[in-house]
């Protein structure tokens, strides 16, 4: 009798993993998700026994439905509308789309929708590189009078972010406020010792999402992406440039990293500085109030108008995968994309193939080497499809590109952490500052065409000629793309 039992327990746990397989895979079914999305955890779970259930669990399950973001999102909106109320002044909807050019009304209006107002009163700056961006970053940090607000992806221990640290240190020291926000699975490397240095130096530090068992949980999957700094509430940084040495290209760079950044002073840090408050409150649990020190009344600059536009898993909608896909759609000269890890939704594929196929001078920048061989592999089976709707895609040799910037016609422009892929889109939260200006969305064309220099073009009858080998490695990577 005990030996009949043995034998019936085997084949009833794999019943019962069987069953819970199926539940899983009906649950998927009626969560109505992007049916590429949902054929990908499908085909995991069929065809990678536990390991697929593992994955899932770790990467599939959605936190836009979860009450932890949920509940974010209903204060955020709480919160935004009592400032708006106190500080009419954060919110300046009375610019309309006046200042915005007729083609690109619809871009703002859209991302008007979630709360990413216009501005005029602005300077921006572009920033081409680390060395651009931390030789800015350190003359502003050593000049800041009230307040510091960092929000980062990464930051790393090295002698860079030593020397940034030390300012802030001393700024601290002498009664300015600073506050660091850092991502506790992109920051994964700091020790306890580089963050109570901090703190003990008067700074706050929190992070956001702390992760105990990374292999264990989802929360690891579901990050802050961004990448900002405020200063006094004039000047902000923002961009694809995170805290790390490795963005410094110097003699002891191992690799030439070519990004993008952007300094901003003006009115458009104020809906920077918003959502920084609206974070700190979700990592720290302290709700700041609002003060004029935060909103200082402001020069008069260049007029320039500007949206800061965010979205993450606490937002109802993907609004900045959402602006991208209008921006293209509506382009009628030329769209730039440069993206260092290239894995569009059906979406935004369906907008770049519809722009080429229209006769607009479509151009894709990507990596010719990539930090991330699985992402890479899956960048590349997008390009056929790409190339025979009449897009054009480069691949960038003199290093790794890592710039997320997007060019229309001359006149739109948008840089900030938003990666191509489905990540930034749903998962992480990000940032992005959408420029109407034609001088600046000018600049960035130059710079699009100044990294040409130093790209390859793919040709549609040799990119069809490589080895077999490659094709089943991107296809299969292709299958991955909703979990890259």
């Amino acid at each position: 009798m005990f030996n009949s039992l043995q034998g019936l327990l085997p084949t009833a746990v794999l019943a019962l993993y069987y069953i819970g397989v199926a539940l899983l895979i009906f649950s998927i079914l009626l969560d109505n998700r992007n049916p590429s999305k949902t054929l990908g955890y499908v085909l995991i779970l069929i065809f990678l026994p536990l390991i697929g259930v593992i994955i899932y669990l770790y990467f599939g399950r959605d936190y836009r439905k979860r009450k932890l973001f949920s509940r974010k999102g209903m204060v955020d909106i709480r919160l935004l509308q009592q400032w708006k109320n106190e500080k009419e002044i954060i919110f300046e909807e009375s610019f309309s789309n006046q200042f915005v050019d007729e083609e690109h009304k619809t871009v703002s209006k859209l991302l008007q929708t979630n709360n990413a107002f216009l501005s005029v009163n602005n300077y921006l700056k572009v920033l081409r590189n680390g060395e651009e961006k931390f030789k800015d970053l350190i003359t502003c940090l050593e000049e800041a009078t009230h307040h510091i607000h960092f929000e980062y992806y990464i930051i790393e221990d090295d002698p860079l972010v030593h020397s940034i640290m030390d300012i802030l240190k001393k700024k601290a020291q002498n009664g300015i406020e600073v506050r660091i926000i850092y991502d506790d699975v992109g920051s994964s490397k700091l020790k306890n010792k580089f963050i109570n240095d901090l703190k003990s130096s008067g700074i706050e530090i929190y992070p956001f999402m702390k992760v105990r068992f990374p292999f264990f949980t989802s929360n690891a999957n579901y990050r802050n992406h961004r990448k900002i700094v405020i200063i006094d509430g004039k000047t902000a940084f923002t961009g694809g440039i995170n805290l790390s040495v490795r963005y410094l290209n110097n003699e002891d760079s191992k690799m030439y990293w070519r990004d993008t950044h952007l300094r901003l002073d003006g009115e458009c840090v104020q809906q920077l500085q918003i959502q920084f408050l609206l974070m700190w409150r979700f990592v720290s649990n302290i709700q700041l109030a609002i003060q004029i020190s935060y909103f200082p009344v402001l020069p008069t600059y260049t007029k320039a108008v500007v949206q800061i536009a965010f979205s993450g898993p606490d937002s109802d909608w993907a609004s900045i995968m959402l602006a991208f896909f209008k921006a293209i759609s509506i382009a009628k000269k030329q769209v730039l994309i440069t993206s260092p890890y290239f894995i569009p939704n059906d979406q935004i594929l369906t907008a770049i193939q519809s722009a080429a196929l229209s006769g607009v001078d479509v151009k894709i920048l990507i990596p010719g080497n990539s930090d991330a061989k699985i992402v890479q592999a899956a960048t590349m089976s997008y390009c056929k499809a790409l190339l025979t709707s009449g897009a054009k895609v480069y691949l960038y040799n003199k290093g790794f590109i890592h710039a997320k910037t997007i060019v229309i016609d001359n006149s739109l422009a948008t840089i900030g952490s938003t990666n191509m892929d489905y990540r930034s889109f749903n998962i992480n939260f990000e940032v992005n500052a959408f420029a109407y200006s034609a001088e600046i969305a000018q600049e960035m064309a130059n710079q699009f065409k100044d990294d040409l220099k130093d790209s390859t073009e793919l040709k549609l009858n040799r990119w069809e000629k490589r080895p077999f080998t490659k094709k089943v490695i991107e296809s299969v990577a292709r299958l991955l793309a909703p979990l890259l």
